[in-house]
């Protein structure tokens, strides 16, 4: 009895912490586009700006808010070890409430995107700090971290939706992988890959394709129309990295391949207008959360189950650069072919 309590309380904790992680992240992800547009409204010396300035502005805070995180996944595994839990959930918890701090009471464009930085060096370091500290726990854990995290997504989404104003502790661990750390790296390029290029795809879709996707006979407005890809999209993801319990994918170049065929047909969407309603939009960004939430959780969920315990804590931190990577090459590819489509 007392070990099912155990495990029951181990998995909620960890589904609180990927809904607390993730949320600042989100937000800033679901409000870009109004954090600009406040700042362009509210500063008489741009009123003129075009929309393609305000786009760029965007990508901006697009880029702010996962640069940072990529920078952190890129280089903490290594070092990151010395430094305590309790100091590191202190740090991100004063990062992700500055951000909001920052972001609310700007009155400048750069304070704003210095706001989205905090919440992204937050989330990054949380991240990967909480998936090291799965190493310390059953791998059920996994499962309650990945369905918190598709939480915060929804959670996030619809709680800026409706507030818009128009619309138990482990021990102290020295990661013995430090000696070993290339040899742990090279094992995670089978995971790390199928795991950057199923990102790569979907945040192609939500950066570059998502907001051209734009029915102009259909009941909702083109804002509306976007939140509702943004929410189906989230709530897809929810479903997928909840999913674990009943479900696990070891095929993860099949979900690269689906979510890469996911952004080729969107992409031939926006340049050829052949989709007859919002509807099919729905229901493939609904798939294609499906696929990025499934990825992501049985990436970490079959390293943690294939990886020798003394590596796992590097492991877990060192894989979730893939993800990040992912989005940031994708939201470089994304510029060029969002702007090349608004310009048509």
């Amino acid at each position: 009895m007392n070990g099912r309590f155990t495990q029951w309380r181990n998995w909620v904790g960890f589904w609180l912490l990927g809904l607390c992680n993730n949320f600042a992240y989100v937000v800033m992800l679901s409000a870009a586009h109004d954090i600009l547009k406040k700042q362009e409204s509210e500063n008489a010396t741009i009123h003129n700006t075009t929309l393609n300035n305000l786009n760029q502005s965007v990508f901006a805070v697009l880029l702010a808010d996962i640069l940072p995180t990529l920078v952190i996944k890129l280089f903490a595994p290594f070092v990151i070890h010395k430094l305590p839990y309790g100091f590191r959930v202190l740090f991100c918890v004063i990062m992700a409430a500055t951000s909001f701090l920052l972001v609310s009471l700007s009155s400048a464009v750069w304070i704003s995107i210095l706001g989205v930085i905090f919440a992204s060096i937050s989330s990054g370091l949380g991240e990967l700090s909480f998936l090291s500290l799965t190493a310390f726990f059953s791998r059920d854990v996994l499962a309650g971290w990945g369905s918190g995290t598709g939480g915060a997504g929804v959670a996030g989404a619809l709680l800026y939706s409706g507030l818009h104003p128009s619309w138990p502790v482990p021990p102290e661990h020295t990661s013995h992988c430090a000696v070993t750390n290339y040899s742990c790296e090279k094992g995670l390029l089978k995971f790390v890959v199928p795991l950057g290029l199923v990102y790569f795809a979907e945040y192609f879709i939500n950066q570059g394709l998502m907001e051209l996707l734009y029915f102009p006979n259909f009941f909702l407005s083109h804002a509306e129309q976007y939140r509702w890809y943004q929410t189906l999209y989230q709530f897809g993801v929810l479903l997928s990295r909840s999913s674990l319990c009943c479900v696990k994918i070891r095929k993860l170049w099949a979900l690269s391949f689906l979510q890469v065929v996911n952004a080729v047909l969107l992409l031939f969407a926006v340049r050829y207008q052949f989709l007859p309603s919002a509807w099919l939009v729905f229901a493939v960004v609904l798939y294609e959360g499906l696929l990025g939430g499934a990825a992501y959780v049985n990436t970490f969920y079959f390293i943690s189950k294939e990886t020798e315990d003394r590596e796992r804590e590097f492991a877990m931190a060192a894989a979730s650069v893939g993800d990040s990577l992912g989005i940031a090459l994708a939201g470089l590819a994304a510029f060029p072919v969002h702007r090349y489509f608004c310009h048509l």
